[in-house]
C-alpha cells in the first residue's frame, strides 16, 4: 500500500510541476495539455537523467536523480514566469470539471489496475523475466549505459528506455524491482487512461466549429460538456478486445461442431477458420489454463503448401496488460498518445514562429521538445518512431495547405512533409545519440511477402469493434460533408489503387533483387545461400511457382486488400480538395479540423496494416511475426481514438433509420468484444481470489524457492560482481539470479541475446564454457574462465545440478563442488544453495 501511496503522489507532483511548461508547449489544446503533464514530466525528467548519466555528468544514484529533477524544476518555473500565476490559477478555475474528472480517472485507473496486478503479480513466464531483469540491473549500474544482465561485460543492446523511465522511479522513492515491475504496469495503464482521454476531449472541443480555417490561441468556447464524453477513447483503447472471447464461447458451446459416424467431433467451419486452437474441438474444461491467450494470435501464416507456419502475434492493449508483461509496446502507450497531441497541437495551432533552419513555421521551444519526446519514442520502442514522425509531418503539411497563407501545390506538399520528417527524426536521433551508438538489432531489409495474404475474417476478428465506427463515419462524411462527391471517391479509388500496385511492385522489386542474388550465386555465395533459406521457408519448389500462388492468393483471399481499399479510398475521398476559380486547391470548409486529424489518424494506421500484405522487416523468426504485432498494435491505438470519436459523432448525427441501426449494432458488437476482458480477467485473476495479495512479482519465491529467495536477497546487497549461474533456453527461470539481482551473469537467455544484437558473436563461446566451469574437476580449468569473464560469484544450486548432471559427452561425471568447495570461501549458503565468492574480484 505504502509504494502505490508514494507512486502516486510522486507521478501526480511531477504533473502539476510539468503542467505550466505544458501549457506554454500546448496552446491550442482545450485542456491545455494537462491530460498529458504526467507523462510530459516523467519522459523530460528521465531525459535529462539519462542524457547527463550517459554523458558521464551524473551517476546512477538517488543524488543525480534530484539533480535532474532540480534542471528539470527549473524549466517549469520559467514556464510559471512566463505565464504567470494568475492565468495558470484562472485556467484551472474555468475548467474545474475536466480537470476533477481527469484526476478521478487516473486515480480509479492506477488503482483498478494496482489490483488486478496485486491478484496475479507473480513475474513468472513469457518475457516477464527479462523484464526484471533489465529493471533490476539499471537499478545496480553506477553509470549509464547500463550492463546486460544476460551478457556480462557489455551495455543492454535494447529500446530500454521505458525501463529507465521506471527504474528512475523505483530508485527515487526505494521501490523494490520487483515491486516496481507491477507498479509500472499499473501507471503506464492508467496514465494512457488519461492520454487516451485528453486527445478525443481536445477533438471533440473543436467539434461545432464549422469553418476548415485553424483556431486563434485560446480556445474561446466552452468545451466542458465534453468531459463524460470522452471516456469513450480509454474505453475503446483498453478495455474494448477484439473478437477472441466470442470465438471461445462459440467453441465452447459446441457450435458448428458435430459428431461423425466414427465418434470424432468435426466441424467444416472451423476447420475452414484455420486458428490454432480455435479449430481445435471444444475443451472438456470451460476455461482451460491459458485459454486466453489464444485472443492474440487470430492472425495467420500460411505458407506455399497451406501449411500453417505459426501463429502470428497481434496482440491488443487489454491482451498486452492482462498478460503483464512490460514489454517496449506497452511503456511506449503514455508517450504514444502525447505525441498524437503534439501533432494535433501542431496542427489546429496557428503561429507565426520559425525555426532558423529549415524555414518551418514551428517554434524553437515546441520543435525541441518534440523531438526529445518523438525521439524518445524510438528509444521506447524502435518500431513505432517512424510512423509518429510521420504523424507530425501529415499534420504540418495538412495545417500548411489548410491555412491558405500561400499557393500550395502536390510538390511544395511533398516537400514540405520530408523537410519537416527528416528534420525532426534527425534531430531526435542527435539528442538521443548515446542510445544509438550502443544499439544493435536482429531486425534487418525489408523482405517481400509473396504469399502470406491476411484472409479478411481474421482481419474483421482483429478489428471489428474499430472498423465498423470507422467505416461509417468517414462513409458519413463523404455523403454528409463532401455531397457524396462522387469525382472525390473516384479521385480517392486511383490514389489507393495506387499505394497498393506500388507495394505490390517494391514487393515484386524485392523479390527480383533475391532472385538475381541466387542467379549470381558464384560471386556472392553468403548471399545465395540466404535467398534459397528464403524460399525454402516458404516451402515453394521454385520461384516460378511462388509468384504465381502469390498472384493466385491475391486474387481468390482479397477480403483484407478489399477492406483496406474501401477505408483508405474514403479517407482519400474526403482529403481531396475542390478546385477553385484561380486553379488553388482546397479543403472542403465543411472538413472541421478534429474531422481532418482523425481522418489522418485513420490513414497512417490503415498504411500501417495495408503494408505488411506486401512487405515485412527481416528477422530470425523468417515470417511476419514480429511486423504485424508491432504494426497491429499501433493502429489499434490510432484507430481506437477515431472509433471513439466516430461513435460520439455519429450518435448524434445520423438521420433517425440509420442512427437506430448504429446505434443497436454498436452495442452488439461491443457486447462482443467485452466478452475477452471479462472473462479473461476474471480467469487471470482466478476469480480475484489469489493465494496472496501483493504488489510484490519475486513474493512468489518465498514459497516456491525460499532457498534462492534469500541468496537473491544477499546478492542485491552484495557489491557488484559478475555472476555465475546454470545457461539455457529462452522462456525459462535460466538466468534466475541476474534477473532476480541485477548483478551481470555470463550468459542469460542466448536465443533473446542473439535477438538484440543481430548475431552470436558477442556470446562466443559462454555457454560452453560456463559449462565447462561447472563440470571440470581442474581448478587450474575453473580458474581460466573465472578469470576470462572476471566472475565474482559462483551460484551452485539445484539448477546447476539439473543441468549439469552426468552425460556421456560434454558433462560426463556432473557438476564438480569440489574444486570451489577447496578454493573459494563460501559467501552464502542456505539448505541446497551456495553461493562462492572469488576472493581476488573484491
Amino acid at each position: 500500500m505504502i509504494d502505490f501511496i508514494l507512486w502516486y503522489l510522486i507521478i501526480s507532483s511531477l504533473g502539476l510541476l510539468t503542467f505550466p511548461l505544458a501549457y506554454t508547449l500546448l496552446p491550442a489544446l482545450a485542456d491545455r495539455g494537462y491530460s498529458f503533464s504526467r507523462a510530459l514530466g516523467w519522459l523530460l525528467w528521465g531525459y535529462i537523467f539519462w542524457i547527463l548519466g550517459s554523458l558521464g555528468v551524473l551517476q546512477n544514484d538517488v543524488g543525480g536523480e534530484i539533480l535532474a529533477l532540480q534542471i528539470f524544476a527549473g524549466f517549469a518555473f520559467w514556464s510559471i514566469r512566463r505565464v504567470g500565476w494568475i492565468e495558470i490559477k484562472t485556467w484551472f478555475s474555468a475548467h474545474r470539471r475536466v480537470v476533477l474528472t481527469i484526476e478521478l480517472l487516473f486515480f480509479i485507473a492506477f488503482v483498478g489496475w494496482a489490483v488486478v496486478r496485486a491478484a496475479n503479480p507473480e513475474i513468472v513466464g513469457t518475457e516477464k523475466p527479462m523484464e526484471l531483469a533489465f529493471i533490476n540491473s539499471i537499478l545496480r549500474s553506477p553509470t549509464f549505459p547500463p550492463n546486460d544482465p544476460w551478457l556480462s561485460g557489455y551495455a543492454i543492446s535494447y529500446y530500454y528506455f521505458g525501463y529507465v523511465l521506471v527504474a528512475l522511479l523505483a530508485k527515487f522513492l526505494g521501490t523494490t524491482g520487483g515491486v516496481a515491475f507491477n507498479m509500472g504496469g499499473a501507471l503506464v495503464f492508467a496514465l494512457s487512461a488519461i492520454g487516451s482521454y485528453g486527445l478525443l476531449y481536445n477533438l471533440l472541443a473543436l467539434r461545432e466549429k464549422k469553418s476548415s480555417s485553424l483556431i486563434e490561441k485560446r480556445s474561446t468556447f466552452n468545451a466542458q460538456r465534453f468531459t463524460f464524453p470522452s471516456l469513450l477513447a480509454p474505453f475503446f483503447i483498453l478495455i474494448v478486445s477484439n473478437l477472441g472471447g466470442l470465438l471461445h464461447l462459440l467453441r465452447l458451446g459446441g457450435v458448428f461442431w458435430r459428431t461423425d459416424e466414427n465418434g470424432v467431433l468435426t466441424s467444416p467451419i472451423w476447420t475452414w477458420l484455420d486458428m490454432g486452437r480455435f479449430s481445435d474441438p471444444p475443451p472438456a474444461e470451460a476455461f482451460p489454463h491459458w485459454w486466453w491467450w489464444q485472443a492474440s494470435r487470430v492472425i495467420q501464416d500460411f505458407d506455399f503448401n497451406w501449411a500453417n507456419k505459426g501463429d502470428i502475434i497481434d496482440e491488443f492493449p487489454f491482451f498486452s496488460y492482462l498478460l503483464g508483461d512490460l514489454h517496449p509496446h506497452v511503456l511506449a502507450m503514455p508517450f504514444a498518445f502525447l505525441a498524437m497531441a503534439m501533432a494535433f497541437n501542431l496542427f489546429i495551432h496557428r503561429g507565426n514562429e520559425k525555426l532558423p533552419w529549415p524555414r518551418l513555421k514551428i517554434s524553437l521551444k515546441f520543435f525541441i521538445v518534440s523531438a526529445v519526446v518523438f525521439g524518445g519514442m524510438a528509444f521506447l520502442n524502435t518500431w513505432d518512431a517512424p510512423f509518429y514522425v510521420a504523424l507530425f509531418a501529415g499534420a504540418y503539411v495538412l495545417r500548411q495547405w489548410i491555412v491558405g497563407s500561400e499557393k500550395w501545390t502536390v510538390g511544395s506538399l511533398v516537400k514540405d512533409f520530408f523537410v519537416t520528417g527528416i528534420t525532426l527524426g534527425l534531430t531526435s536521433i542527435i539528442l538521443y545519440l548515446p542510445f544509438y551508438l550502443g544499439f544493435a538489432s536482429q531486425a534487418g531489409g525489408p523482405l517481400p511477402n509473396v504469399i502470406y495474404v491476411t484472409r479478411g475474417i481474421y482481419l474483421w476478428l482483429m478489428f471489428a469493434p474499430l472498423l465498423v465506427p470507422i467505416l461509417v463515419y468517414v462513409y458519413h462524411l463523404w455523403c454528409r460533408d463532401r455531397d457524396a462527391d462522387f469525382n472525390a471517391l473516384k479521385r480517392g479509388l486511383q490514389v489507393t489503387s495506387g499505394l497498393v500496385l506500388i507495394l505490390w511492385l517494391v514487393s515484386l522489386a524485392i523479390t527480383g533483387i533475391i532472385l538475381s542474388l541466387q542467379l549470381l550465386s558464384n560471386k556472392f555465395p553468403e548471399a545465395a545461400s540466404a535467398t534459397s533459406a528464403f524460399l525454402g521457408s516458404l516451402a515453394a519448389p521454385d520461384w516460378g511457382a511462388l509468384l504465381r500462388e502469390g498472384f493466385v492468393r491475391r486474387l481468390t483471399v482479397p477480403g483484407t486488400l478489399l477492406t483496406l481499399v474501401i477505408l483508405l479510398t474514403l479517407v482519400i475521398a474526403n482529403f481531396w480538395p475542390r478546385k477553385e476559380e484561380d486553379d488553388a486547391p482546397q479543403l472542403p470548409s465543411s472538413l472541421a479540423p478534429p474531422n481532418l486529424f482523425a481522418l489522418l489518424l485513420t490513414l497512417i494506421a490503415g498504411l500501417l496494416v495495408l503494408a505488411p500484405e506486401f512487405i515485412y522487416l527481416r528477422d530470425m523468426f523468417g515470417y511476419r511475426i514480429n511486423t504485424i504485432f508491432k504494426f497491429y498494435f499501433l493502429a489499434w491505438l490510432m484507430w481506437g481514438i477515431v472509433a471513439a470519436y466516430a461513435n460520439i459523432v455519429l450518435w448524434d448525427r445520423l438521420q433517425s433509420s440509420w442512427r437506430i441501426v448504429f446505434r443497436v449494432g454498436m452495442i452488439l458488437i461491443l457486447g462482443m468484444a467485452l466478452i475477452y476482458p471479462v472473462l479473461g480477467l476474471w480467469t487471470k485473476t482466478n476469480g480475484f481470489n489469489p493465494s496472496q495479495w501483493t504488489l510484490d512479482g519475486t513474493a512468489y519465491l518465498q514459497n516456491s524457492s525460499p532457498d534462492e529467495a534469500a541468496a537473491i536477497a544477499w546478492l542485491q546487497d552484495a557489491p557488484l560482481g559478475v555472476i555465475s549461474e546454470a545457461v539455457g533456453g529462452s522462456y525459462t527461470n535460466y538466468g534466475r539470479m541476474a534477473s532476480h539481482s541485477g548483478l551481470p551473469t555470463v550468459l542469460g537467455w542466448e536465443f533473446h541475446e542473439i535477438q538484440w544484437r543481430g548475431g552470436t558473436q558477442e556470446m562466443g563461446s559462454r555457454k560452453a564454457d560456463i559449462e565447462r566451469l561447472y563440470c571440470t574437476p581442474s581448478w587450474g580449468e575453473a580458474r581460466q574462465v573465472l578469470d576470462l569473464y572476471d566472475i565474482r560469484y559462483v551460484i551452485v544450486g539445484t539448477k546447476e545440478r539439473i543441468e549439469y548432471a552426468a552425460d556421456d559427452q560434454s558433462c560426463p561425471t556432473g557438476l564438480s563442488e569440489t574444486k570451489f568447495i577447496r578454493n573459494l570461501p563460501v559467501a552464502f549458503e542456505l539448505g541446497e544453495l551456495t553461493i562462492y565468492e572469488v576472493p581476488w574480484r573484491e
